[in-house]
């Protein structure tokens, strides 16, 4: 469970209870649902209403749609109203999105954006109403919102939300346009298509779809006007689309007549158009390849899965196919009845069917990928019509459909291989299966438009003498115009041989020549048949008994062969500690990183061939430096060794593919999509390493002692504000240390100290309990935190050679800061008395001459970097690795504070003087009482009789 997903802090509205949503079960038409970038398993499900009934209903999961009751149900109608007015009505759910940080959603009564859903600011969720001029509830209905999926949990500034709304109309003259797009907030919209310059028109184009290409930093549309349907792509500055194209337009066929969309694969740059047909680019749209051709059917709905690359293409019919990532081959896995429904994959790859009183998992076999159950059997992706068997080698085949010569040319298609069946298994009915490896298509030969080139895994039974008489004899082969005659020879005296009405369809094959099918028995000893390889017939010859075969895969008596899904063929190892599919790494400036997978074959009875296991493929190639490097082992596994380093000072991210080209749709990994960000590790930061080490128990008792019962921690006083240069005396500096507001300031006599000082933590509040200083804040040494800070490690003057040791701490362990990280050292309250000594090589030398004009501040070696104090109390230091060698802003403080100081000048010779003349004064007195013989000490004794005799 998520908790710390933005939209689980919130009160959507007021929560609904089962029974008053059953009671809604009767006015709905449709499902939405939409989830968390970052926690697919928290998601939202929304039900779009008939016009009888009005409102907004959303159930919000946390836990993935796994239990119906475990929803939460929300009624969001009086929000809505209290934006668009009561007199509206016919109010329904049209479509939703939810963003990293915004909740999207599309009415029939208007565009509703959420506020920031990281800073609950009220008890319940507000939203704001987006106006699209010139549109009315009839377009609102028809509107389409489009996302592209990508997790912002560690955002950089790079990284942008945006949001694309379509409606299905044609603008008018006094519209913009009718696509619009936004970036978060979600405050301004504007026209998707990007200014016309120079008065060109864009005549009838309609945009089907926008998505941004967060790998490229480009936007992409899906255009069509009366003559076509295109992709082009254009360059975003500043967040919008330029009139300039980066790459030129591509045009699809005719065929594909009917678009209905185009998605990206979540956190991917692998970009699918859909519609009648489905398209693939793996370069973000510049090339698309076709990957499913439906013919008349059309797909309408796509759902993705990042964890298991898994992608469900739902079509009109309620035929369900699946494909993966970036692999170019997919299966039909079965079909969908319901009439009111949705899917959605939650964050470990399971597929859910949703309804609006159910919600439905695959089966236990879910856990294996195999969450097919939802969809009923498994279908036979088989076609009606006969195929032809022609060997090729002893494992090798070609099986070619037959077309029969009166088929009309609108069905043709449905007696063809296309590519649904590229990578699957056929099975004859009889014993036997092969792998298909390869699709052919054909013009010229007669009676085969289609074939494919498959590898036996189990070999194929032949027909025998109980099944064919016809085999019993000996067979001579002629030329009959277009056909090839079959004549029966008797071999043998007294056997039953001949053609029989069962043997149409069934397949000749004579090693070595070309194969027949058989498509009509002519008489008892005759048949017609076509061939598969023209220039390969042994006309005129003669084939004795058993020198000849017969196959079965005809469908005169029921279909004699199936086409299945191929199991597993391949397993996906990562070389490193993580079992995690969503893998993102660094790399920083100068810096690489390297990635090593490994492709287990799992293809018995199946030939290895050495070629190359994995496609890999960059989103964005012009960002970092990529380097292959893959090889097999003796266990024929294949090993893929990535390095990636950074390329220019250019920061953003992109996505690196992996694809197991070959590999099943059956597997549960087939493609593994980490991503790459040429920026800086939230985890990499820089670290002040003591000179001594003080555990965390004496930093908590204030006791700290050397080997000379030196207190090595200092507790300063409460409000305490350093010295500045004009004196103990007078602060000057405005942070306090061990703040406390409801104690007095002291130092604070002369004017200027009385005008510095702030509290930061503690501002605004009367006592030190108030200020809500944490554990962390009181041991932090940042300045930001002074407040809070009450102990600081202790030092005897004088501090000479104090070695500034640095480590840059990041996922890779602990490194010493050396060059080019040079650093740049400010004592923040702008106190003098103390010096840095370094040692500058010649190469540390030009860069340090380089820098410092343009810094105008000094720049030091972090390699021998030493500090000397002349100065007293505390000493608080900033240092900072200068810009331009990293993407992160390394900065680190520390805190030294000096006891024990002599008296500063001029309180020793002045107190040397007054010793000197008070001793010689005393010497001199004596020396003058000795010379004029006068005794005090005898008069102090006599006078001291004289008393007592008086007593």
């Amino acid at each position: 469970m998520s908790s710390a997903e933005p939209i689980l802090q919130w009160n959507l509205g007021t929560k609904m209870t089962k029974n008053i949503v059953s009671k809604l079960y009767p006015y709905v038409i449709g499902l939405k649902v939409t989830k968390c970038p970052c926690a697919n398993d928290v998601a939202l499900l929304g039900f779009l209403l008939n016009s009888t009934l009005d409102g907004v209903y959303i159930g919000l999961s946390s836990s993935g749609f796994w239990n119906y009751d475990d929803t939460t149900w929300y009624n969001l109608t009086d929000m809505i109203y209290s934006r668009v007015g009561e007199e509206h009505r016919e109010l329904s759910i049209v479509d939703m999105v939810l963003t990293n940080h915004f909740l999207v959603i599309l009415t029939s009564l208007g565009l509703f954006i959420s506020g920031d859903l990281r800073y609950p600011s009220s008890p319940a969720l507000t939203f704001s109403r987006t106006d699209f001029c010139g549109f009315e509830r009839v377009d609102y209905v028809k509107g389409k919102l489009w996302y592209n999926e990508r997790c912002f949990a560690n955002r950089e500034h790079v990284e942008v939300d945006y949001v694309t709304i379509t409606f299905e109309r044609n603008r008018t003259l006094s519209e913009a346009s009718s696509c619009f797009y936004s970036n978060e907030p979600f405050l301004e919209w504007l026209p998707c298509l990007p200014l016309i310059l120079h008065g060109r028109k864009v005549g009838l184009l309609t945009v089907i779809t926008f998505l941004i290409d967060q790998d490229q930093s480009c936007g992409v549309y899906l255009l069509s006007n009366q003559k076509e349907i295109s992709v082009a792509i254009h360059i975003l500055r500043n967040n919008k689309p330029r009139l300039k194209l980066k790459y030129p337009s591509f045009t699809f066929p005719s065929s594909f007549s009917s678009p209905i969309g185009m998605t990206f694969h979540p956190r991917s740059h692998f970009l699918y158009a859909y519609g009648n047909q489905v398209w693939l680019s793996m370069d973000g749209g510049h090339t698309f390849e076709l990957l499913a051709d439906f013919h008349d059917d059309i797909i309408k709905n796509t759902y993705h899965s990042f964890y298991t690359s898994d992608i469900i293409f739902v079509a009109q019919s309620g035929k369900v196919y699946l494909t993966k990532a970036g692999l170019e081959r997919y299966t039909e896995i079965g079909s969908i009845t319901d009439k009111i429904f949705t899917l959605y994959y939650d964050h470990m790859g399971f597929i859910h069917k949703l309804t609006p009183d159910h919600f439905e998992a695959g089966r236990p076999l879910a856990t294996f990928r195999n969450s097919k159950g939802i969809f009923g059997q498994v279908p036979d992706m088989g076609f009606e019509t006969a195929l032809a068997l022609q060997y090729i080698t002893l494992n090798e085949m070609i099986f070619y459909a037959y077309v029969p010569e009166n088929e009309p040319e609108n069905s043709r298609y449905t007696k063809q291989f296309n590519n649904i069946h590229l990578g699957k298994v056929i099975h004859s009915r009889k014993t036997g299966t092969a792998y298909i490896r390869k699709i052919l298509k054909h013009d010229i030969l007669k009676g085969f438009l289609s074939s494919v080139i498959a590898e036996m895994t189990d070999p194929f039974g032949v027909e025998d003498v109980s099944e064919s008489s016809c085999l019993s004899s000996s067979l001579s082969i002629s030329q009959d115009g277009n056909f090839y005659k079959l004549t029966l020879q008797m071999q043998t005296p007294g056997v039953t041989s001949s053609f029989q009405d069962s043997d149409v369809e069934k397949t000749v094959v004579i090693p070595g020549y070309s194969s027949f099918l058989i498509t009509r028995i002519v008489d008892a000893n005759n048949a017609l048949a076509i061939a598969t390889m023209p220039g390969r017939v042994p006309n005129g010859m003669t084939f004795v008994k058993d020198s000849w075969f017969l196959y079965n895969f005809g469908q005169r008596n029921g279909r004699m062969w199936t086409i299945y899904e191929r199991p597993c063929n391949y397993w996906f190892q990562q070389h490193d500690d993580s079992l995690s599919l969503s893998v993102l790494k660094y790399i920083d400036l100068g810096k690489s990183q390297s990635l090593k997978v490994k492709v287990i074959p799992n293809t018995k009875g199946i030939r290895t061939f050495e070629t190359s296991l994995l496609k890999v493929i960059v989103g964005n190639p012009n960002l970092l430096e990529v380097e292959a490097e893959g090889s097999f082992d003796d266990t024929d596994s294949y090993l893929m060794k990535i390095s990636v380093s950074s390329k220019t000072l250019h920061q953003g991210s992109t996505s690196l593919a992996f694809i197991v080209w070959g590999a099943s749709t059956d597997c549960f990994v087939t493609t593994f999509v980490p991503t790459l960000k040429s920026s800086c590790s939230y985890l990499k930061s820089i670290h002040h390493i003591p000179s001594q080490y003080i555990p965390l128990e004496d930093w908590i008792s204030g006791v700290h002692e050397d080997s000379q019962g030196f207190n090595m921690i200092k507790t300063l006083p409460i409000n305490y504000r350093p010295p500045s240069n004009m004196g103990i005396a007078i602060p000057l500096t405005d942070n306090f240390y061990h703040a406390d507001p409801s104690k007095p300031i002291p130092r604070n006599l002369f004017h200027k100290s009385k005008k510095s000082g702030k509290f930061k933590q503690c501002a605004n509040k009367s006592t030190r309990e108030e200020c809500n200083c944490t554990n962390d804040q009181k041991f932090s040494h940042a300045v930001a935190f002074s407040d809070c800070r009450e102990k600081v490690p202790r030092f005897k003057f004088p501090v000479t050679q104090y070695p500034i040791s640095l480590e840059i701490h990041s996922e890779d362990g602990h490194t010493p800061v050396e060059t080019p990280y040079l650093v740049t050292v400010m004592e923040v309250n702008r106190r003098e008395n103390w010096e840095l000594t370094h040692t500058v090589p010649e190469n540390v030398k030009k860069l340090k001459d380089h820098l410092e004009p343009i810094l105008r501040a000094p720049v030091y070696n972090p390699s021998g970097l030493n500090l000397s104090i002349r100065g007293s109390e505390l000493f608080h230091f900033r240092v900072s690795v200068i810009p331009g060698v990293t993407f992160c802003n390394l900065v680190e403080e520390f805190q030294i504070y000096v006891d024990e100081v002599p008296l500063p000048f001029p309180g020793h010779p002045l107190i040397a003087i007054a010793s000197a003349v008070i001793l010689g004064g005393l010497i001199f007195l004596t020396f003058m009482l000795q010379i004029h013989n006068i005794h005090p000490w005898d008069k102090c004794r006599n006078l001291v009789k004289r008393s007592k005799w008086k007593l």
